[in-house]
């Protein structure tokens, strides 16, 4: 079966909740991994850590966190970069939804 004949054939309400699905999982996953904006830190360029800096100038060395933030950096892993892609790239093509365009408006601070 083709790509196009696949999408043609799924049921937009499987979709729907696949979407649901993916969302709600990705919210609980953020809620219990190491909290705060990411960034990267360190003395060494050949070694850079990842700092988590929340509220009130609190700071979280990531890998200090690894039982939180491990299947948060899993998840996120670049296997997603394809698809997450090619979703930016779809929703460029139409009138952009909002929430791409806050996607992409994330993705553009944080990516180096």
């Amino acid at each position: 079966m083709d790509g196009v004949t696949a999408r043609s054939t799924r049921d937009p309400a499987d979709d729907a909740a696949l979407l649901h699905k993916a969302a709600d999982r990705l919210e609980a996953l953020a809620t219990a991994t190491t909290p705060g904006q990411w960034r990267l830190g360190g003395l060494l360029a050949s070694r850079p850590e990842v700092v988590a800096h929340g509220p009130g100038g609190r700071t979280e060395h990531v890998a200090e966190a690894r039982a939180r933030s491990a299947a948060w950096i899993g998840a996120l892993s670049p296997a997603l970069a394809g698809p997450l892609a090619a979703w930016l790239r779809a929703a460029a093509a139409g009138v952009p939804l909002p929430e791409a365009a806050a996607v992409a408006r994330v993705l553009l601070k944080r990516l180096p």
